[in-house]
């Protein structure tokens, strides 16, 4: 008897594991989005209160202090300019040019049109200086979220969302994939890096561009393309 009823225990326990696992795998996307949602919440108000010096001088150690270097310099100058206006407008022309039908070249246009708004009114309204006495480039305007950060990663994940659309080779489809996305990252580092964002500007402008695309893509496009016709 105690052995059927230690056998019942285990096997509760493991349907209630696999029902909680089966449940956050199929709300995975909103769990991720409340997530995304929340950091995003947290940081305005820390920013707001003045109170997240803490993060930002882990960050001004690690990525100013201790990594800059003469030749690194340039490097991260050139990852800062994949988030130009001059790179994006290119790529919103190889869009255009490359992918199938003229759907997704609007879309990408609109997509960084709504981005950019998005950023320049978040900025306008938090209105959070830009760090001081280690800028290496210049810039102008306020610091949170970082417009470079949030625009890359709008930017470049709706170029990711096309290419797991569209690109049937899987090998393909990954390296091009965790291409763009190293690419995100890295012009959020290089912007640290450059003395022009707090790193609590590079993860706020991240995450309100994630927020951004599941919008974009699950809400927007569908209403305009009822028929999934992109």
């Amino acid at each position: 008897m105690e052995n059927e009823d230690g056998g019942r225990q285990v096997r509760r326990k493991e349907d209630f594991l696999h029902g909680t696992l089966r449940l956050a795998y199929e709300n995975r996307l909103t769990i991720v989005l409340s997530v995304t949602l929340l950091l995003f919440v947290y940081l305005l108000q820390n920013v707001m209160s003045g109170d997240i010096r803490r993060i930002d001088g882990i960050a001004y150690q690690l990525f100013v202090v201790r990594l800059r270097r003469d030749w690194l310099t340039p490097v991260m100058q050139t990852f800062t300019s994949l988030s130009s206006p001059v790179v994006l407008a290119v790529m919103l022309i190889v869009v255009a040019a490359f992918a199938p039908g003229r759907m997704p070249g609007r879309f990408a246009a609109a997509n960084l049109v709504g981005i950019v708004c998005l950023n320049y009114a978040l900025k306008e309204i938090v209105q959070r200086p830009r760090p001081e006495g280690f800028r290496l480039v210049a810039e102008s305007g306020y610091s949170f979220p970082s417009g470079h950060s949030m625009v890359a990663a709008a930017f470049y994940g709706f170029m990711i969302w096309l290419i797991l659309r569209y690109e049937e080779d899987i090998i393909l489809r990954k390296i091009w994939s965790l291409a763009l996305f190293f690419v995100v990252i890295m012009v959020g580092v290089s912007r640290v890096y450059l003395g022009v964002h707090y790193l609590s500007d590079v993860i706020a402008g991240c995450c309100v561009a994630a927020v951004w695309l599941v919008i974009f893509t699950r809400i927007i496009i569908p209403a305009f393309l009822p028929n999934d016709e992109l």
